[in-house]
C-alpha cells in the first residue's frame, strides 16, 4: 500500500481501494477479538476503522521502526477502541495480527482493553478519557524543540469531548501555535447511555472555533473525503479539528447505530452473522480452542520509560547558616544552574499563572521558548507535561502542592502507567500555606504519591538538600515529587555550626540523614519540621532526655534499615507538617511493624484541617511547635515508664 504522508493533493484510487478491502478485514478482526475475549468496545472499533486505517497506513510512521526519531505521532485517546488498533497496527505489520486476535484481553497479554504504549506503534496507554489532546500538545512541543516538523494527530471520541480538560487542551495548542496539531473526532453519536446530544448537548464546531482552531467536517467513513480534509497543507495558522461523522458498529447491519455494542461484544451467533456480513471466515472456534490451550504465542513488548535525564548537573550550591531564604527559591536557582550547564539540551518548563511563587519566573525570562505557561489549567498542564517528556527531555512542572498532588492525581496516574520522567516540584506544602487556609493546605500529598508505582517523592529539609535533590532528579530518570513549603526555612547545621548538607553531603534517595544522635528517643521527621525538630530536642535536653533527630526525605522509599536501626531507643516519634493518618508516621509504623521492633510509637502531626492564620500560629494549634513536640514526648515517656 502507497504511503503519502499526506502529501499528495488526493487519496491515490488504487490506495483507496485497498484501504477498503483493508477496513472490511479490519472489522473483521474487531469481530473476532471481542467475541473471543467475551468482552471489549466493537462499537467505537469499527466506527473509528477508516481513521485509524488512513492515519497509520499514509502518516509519516514505520512499521519497521516504530520508534524513529522525528516520525508523525498518533495518540488515540478513546482507548477503548483497541480492537481497532490492534487490527489495523497488525495488518500493516507492527507485529504480528494472529497474536492480537488470539489473546486480546487474555491475561499476561500486552493487547489490552484500552491500548497500551509497550504495543509496537502506539504513542501512548490511554482510556481513561479526556487526556489524550493534551498529551499530544506535550508531544508536539516536545518534538518542536528538538527540530522536528512532524505532524501530530490525535483521535478521540465524540462524548469523551464533554471532559473539561480537552477545553484546557484546545486553548493550550492555540495560544503556543501548535498549527502540525490535528484532532480527529470520531463524533458516532453514541455513548453508554444513548444519543450523545440527549447525554450532554455540545457544538463541538463552535467550540473549537471559539479557541481558534481550523473546523472541517467530513464523512468519517469515506476515504477519500477524510484523506482531504487531513491532507497536509502548507502555511497553516491553527491547530485543526476534523469532525468525523461516523456510524458506530458500523459494517454490520444488526449493530449500526445501537448503542449496546458500545461496551457489549457479540455473542458467538451474532459473530457467526457478522462474519458472513462482512465475508469474513469465521475461523472463531478455532481460535477459542488455541486460546483455551494455554499454547497461544503471547508477545513480550516492553514499555519504553522515558529516561532523559542531565549528565551535567553542576556542582551544588551551599546556603551559608544566616542564609535567610526559602526552599522554592533554591529550586529557582538550581533550575537556572541546569539550564546554563545544558544549552543544547534545555530542560522544558510547564507553569499554570504561578511563575512568580513557585520561582521560574527567571527561568521563563531567560528560556521563553523552553517555558510553557498553561494558566489556571492544573488537569492539561499535568498530562502535557508528562507527555513532553516521552520526547527524550527532561521535564519540570512547578505548582503550588494542593494543585501538584490533590487536584492532578488522575494525570498522575496516567504519567505513572505510561513512566513519563516529569519533576513535579509542589510549593506550598503543608500548614506551612498558612493564611490561604484549608482549601490550600496540601497535607495528604504523600498518600497520593504513595498510589503511584514510578514515582520518587522527596521532601528536603532546607534550602540546601532543596538545591541537590533538584539536581538528583535532573540527573536521574523517573517521575519525582519534591514537596517544598511556603516560608523561609532555616539552614540546618551540624553541632560545630556548618551547613548539614552543604559542602560534601550528597543526596541518596532513601537514605536517612541523622542531624543529631542521641541515646533514649529518636524523633523521626521532614521537611520544614526538622528544624522544630532540633528546638524540640534541645528543650528534651534539658529535662535530661537525650534524643535523636533523623530526617527522612524520601519517606515513601523506607528501607529495612531504618526499623532496624530504632531498636536501641526506648521511644520513637514522628513529626511531620502532614496528615497523621497518612504520612510519615503511618509509613514508619507499617515498616517498624513488620520488622517487629517492639519499640513504643508516638506519632505527632496533623490532625483534621487546618485554619487560616500564620503557619506559627497553625503549628500552635496542631501541637507542632517544639514545646509541645518536647511536651507530648515527655508525656509519652512516662506513660511507658521511661521518664
Amino acid at each position: 500500500m502507497k504511503r503519502t504522508g499526506f502529501s499528495a493533493p488526493s487519496l491515490p484510487e488504487e490506495t483507496a481501494g485497498e484501504l477498503e478491502e483493508f477496513c472490511r478485514l479490519v472489522r473483521g478482526d474487531i469481530i473476532r477479538m471481542t467475541t473471543l475475549a467475551g468482552s471489549g468496545h466493537p462499537g467505537g472499533s469499527m466506527s473509528s476503522a477508516e481513521i485509524f486505517a488512513l492515519l497509520w497506513s499514509q502518516a509519516n510512521v514505520d512499521p519497521a521502526d516504530p520508534g524513529m526519531q522525528g516520525r508523525d505521532r498518533i495518540i488515540v485517546s478513546h482507548g477503548h477502541t483497541s480492537p481497532g488498533v490492534y487490527a489495523v497496527l497488525g495488518r500493516l505489520g507492527f507485529f504480528d495480527l494472529h497474536a492480537a486476535v488470539t489473546t486480546f484481553r487474555l491475561a499476561g497479554s500486552p493487547f489490552e482493553g484500552h491500548v497500551e504504549r509497550c504495543v509496537p506503534g502506539v504513542e501512548l496507554t490511554t482510556g481513561n478519557l479526556g487526556q489524550g489532546v493534551s498529551a499530544a500538545c506535550g508531544m508536539a512541543v516536545s518534538d518542536r524543540l528538538a527540530g522536528y516538523r512532524n505532524s501530530v494527530w490525535v483521535v478521540t471520541g465524540d462524548g469523551e469531548q464533554q471532559k473539561g480538560q480537552i477545553s484546557e487542551a484546545r486553548r493550550f495548542a492555540t495560544a503556543h501555535g501548535l498549527y502540525n496539531l490535528t484532532v480527529i473526532v470520531d463524533m458516532n453519536g453514541l455513548q453508554i447511555s444513548g444519543r450523545t446530544s440527549s447525554v450532554m448537548p455540545q457544538n463541538l464546531a463552535a467550540e473549537y472555533a471559539a479557541d481558534g482552531w481550523d473546523v472541517t467536517e467530513v464523512d468519517g467513513h469515506d476515504l477519500r473525503a477524510l484523506y482531504e480534509a487531513l491532507k497536509l497543507r502548507p502555511g497553516r495558522t491553527a491547530p485543526r479539528a476534523v469532525l468525523a461523522r461516523t456510524v458506530m458498529g458500523k459494517g454490520v447491519s444488526f449493530m449500526e447505530n445501537d448503542e449496546q455494542y458500545h461496551g457489549r461484544a457479540p455473542t458467538r451467533d451474532e459473530a457467526s452473522r457478522a462474519l458472513a456480513e462482512l465475508g469474513v471466515t469465521d475461523d472463531i472456534d478455532a481460535l477459542a480452542t488455541e486460546r483455551a490451550s494455554g499454547a497461544v504465542s503471547i508477545p513480550d513488548f516492553q514499555i519504553r520509560p522515558a529516561c532523559a535525564m542531565f549528565d551535567l548537573v553542576g556542582a551544588p550550591r551551599t546556603y551559608a547558616p544566616d542564609y535567610r531564604g526559602d526552599n522554592r527559591s533554591a529550586f529557582g536557582a538550581a533550575l537556572m544552574d541546569l539550564a546554563s550547564l545544558n544549552p543544547d539540551n534545555l530542560p522544558i518548563v510547564f507553569d499554570c499563572d504561578l511563575k512568580g511563587s513557585v520561582k521560574t519566573a527567571e527561568f521563563a525570562k531567560a528560556y521563553p521558548d523552553h517555558f510553557f505557561q498553561c494558566g489556571v489549567m492544573e488537569h492539561h498542564a499535568a498530562t502535557a507535561a508528562g507527555a513532553a517528556s516521552l520526547g527524550d527531555r527532561v521535564v519540570f512542572w512547578a505548582d503550588f502542592g494542593v494543585f501538584a498532588a490533590d487536584e492532578t492525581l488522575n494525570q498522575h496516574r496516567l504519567n505513572d502507567i505510561n513512566m513519563t520522567n516529569l519533576k513535579t516540584v509542589a510549593t506550598h506544602c503543608g500548614l506551612d500555606v498558612g493564611p490561604d487556609g484549608k482549601t490550600h493546605h496540601c497535607i495528604k500529598y504523600l498518600a497520593l504519591m504513595s498510589c503511584l508505582h514510578n514515582n520518587f517523592t522527596i521532601v528536603p529539609a532546607d534550602p540546601n538538600q532543596t538545591d541537590r535533590a533538584i539536581r538528583y532528579a535532573a540527573g536521574h530518570p523517573g517521575n519525582f515529587f519534591i514537596a517544598l513549603g511556603r516560608s523561609k526555612a532555616p539552614v540546618i547545621t551540624t553541632e560545630d555550626g556548618e551547613p548539614f548538607f552543604g559542602g560534601d553531603y550528597r543526596y541518596v534517595h532513601g537514605k536517612p540523614d541523622v542531624l543529631r544522635d542521641g541515646t533514649d528517643v529518636v524523633i523521626v521527621t521532614m521537611g520544614s519540621m526538622c528544624t522544630k525538630s532540633l528546638e524540640a530536642r534541645a528543650i528534651l535536653l534539658e529535662s535530661g532526655v537525650s534524643a535523636s533527630v533523623i530526617a527522612v526525605s524520601a519517606p515513601l522509599c523506607i528501607t529495612p534499615t531504618l526499623p532496624a536501626s530504632l531498636r536501641r531507643f526506648r521511644l520513637i516519634v514522628t513529626v511531620e507538617d502532614h496528615d497523621l493518618e497518612t504520612g510519615l508516621g503511618a509509613r514508619l509504623g507499617i515498616a517498624l511493624a513488620e520488622s517487629g521492633t517492639g519499640v513504643p510509637l508516638l506519632r505527632i502531626g496533623v490532625r483534621g484541617y487546618g485554619l487560616s492564620g500564620e503557619p506559627e500560629d497553625l503549628y500552635r494549634l496542631q501541637g507542632l511547635l517544639p514545646e509541645q513536640i518536647a511536651s507530648k514526648i515527655m508525656a509519652k515517656l512516662e506513660a511507658i515508664g521511661c521518664s
